[in-house]
């Protein structure tokens, strides 16, 4: 393993991570080598509880045996062919699932990306595009909310709200107007604007914050009287997180698109889908110069739909949410008894089974390591712990979580936090 880190420092270049901490010689990154259920099993045969579902992706569990049945059955059969002017079986029937989600008539066209940011991307330039081919050229302009993360493509980039990331880069992509709460709403011409894009019910980057109940309902009348595209971006929220497939299925919402990946495979093998409804579809026919051209290599690649369609299978035989909530008031019950302990909490966010623990100044990321030596492994964002477990887990193990956190804030507390490990 000492070979492994020694490429890793040498070679690798990691996401969102101050590489010369990284590569410090003192440093030894935690090298993960398995998983199953909730569980990770480093290098070292250590085990940890995965607290943020390896970044927001796992659903159902890690190596989930039908998901696996799925991606090996596949990959025996066609383990890729190009979708540009190709199609095949299983891209059809999972459009075809994804749009049952919503009444009929509305979302019902799927177009298959790579990751979240390109899904967001494609919603993104097909708004413009539609209006350019239909004699709407004034409608460039797209509104964003404040500590909005929609990833990191240049268009996606451009909505980005969070400026340690995004600063460099705003001026560089899409014309974007940034509002903090929908009363800003009556300071924009709605005549200039294609789209507004939010992430529906909490924001994830923005240290897990909830928006005011009603208030996706709220701006999804806004825009259907000014003729704005709503779009959402569910790549955090889709999939069960927030207690429902969808969270904008919670103020019985639906978007003009609906930009998905994460746990649409079950946290497993990289996809993404961006939903548009029949009248955004329709302004793109008429001939060659009207085609929507932007794509990848792997769209609707046949081993990510396979995992995506047994992920499907799964929340139906394992009836997934009829069981979501006992957990998420399990959750909250845990999360205050954890408030109660501890005074440097300044405040706990959840939404479904997404949680943010808010310490004070300071302790979040010291606490975020510390956990690591008491079997949890997730990510904080400033001082916010992010508690995002597989949907999978069970009380026991969210027991385990929260005990691992408590006894590491009060680890923290007493000695500085000086891990050792």
């Amino acid at each position: 393993m000492r070979d492994a880190i020694s490429a890793d420092k040498a070679h690798c270049w990691h996401p969102f991570t101050p590489q010369e901490r990284w590569c410090a010689g003192e440093h030894i990154p935690l090298m993960i080598e398995r998983a199953e259920g909730v569980w990770l099993y480093d290098s070292n045969g250590n085990k940890y509880l995965d607290g943020n579902s390896s970044i927001w992706t796992n659903i159902h569990g890690h190596c989930r045996p039908e998901i696996v049945e799925a991606i090996a059955k596949q990959a025996a059969t066609l383990d890729h062919s190009s979708y540009l002017g190709l199609g095949h079986p299983l891209a059809s029937e999972l459009a075809e699932k994804l749009v049952a989600f919503f009444p009929e008539g509305t979302l019902s066209r799927v177009f298959f990306s790579d990751n979240g940011s390109t899904a967001v991307e494609a919603a993104l330039k097909m708004s413009l595009q539609s209006r350019l081919q239909t004699g709407q050229e004034m409608r460039r302009q797209f509104l964003a909310f404040d500590n909005a993360y929609h990833g990191d493509t240049l268009g996606a980039a451009s909505l980005g709200g969070v400026n340690r990331f995004f600063s460099r880069f705003k001026s560089l992509g899409f014309e974007t107007n940034f509002l903090s709460s929908l009363e800003e709403l009556s300071r924009i011409d709605p005549t200039v604007v294609t789209a507004v894009v939010i992430e529906p019910l909490i924001q994830g980057v923005n240290e897990m914050r909830p928006w005011p109940e009603g208030m996706l309902a709220r701006l999804r009348e806004w825009a259907t009287a000014n003729g704005v595209h709503l779009i959402l971006d569910e790549v955090m929220t889709g999939f069960g997180r927030t207690g429902t497939m969808f969270a904008c299925q919670q103020e019985k919402v639906v978007p003009d698109f609906l930009c998905v990946a994460k746990g649409i495979t079950g946290g497993t093998v990289p996809l993404a889908a961006t939903l548009a409804t029949e009248e955004i579809y329709s302004a793109f026919l008429g001939g060659a110069e009207n085609a929507f051209y932007y794509g990848h290599s792997y769209t609707a690649n046949p081993i990510g739909c396979a995992a995506a369609l047994a992920s499907l299978e799964i929340f139906e035989k394992d009836q997934v949410f009829a069981r979501l909530p006992e957990k998420i008031s399990y959750l909250a019950k845990s999360l205050a008894k954890l408030e109660s302990e501890f005074s440097q909490i300044k405040e706990i966010r959840q939404c479904g089974l997404v949680a943010g623990i808010e310490f004070e100044k300071g302790l979040g990321e010291k606490i975020t390591l510390k956990a690591r030596d008491h079997g949890l492994i997730t990510r904080n964002i400033l001082d916010t712990i992010v508690f995002m477990p597989p949907l999978a887990i069970t009380t026991a193990e969210i027991d385990f979580a929260i005990e691992a956190i408590s006894r590491s804030c009060r680890f923290c507390l007493a000695s500085g936090c000086d891990s050792d490990r």
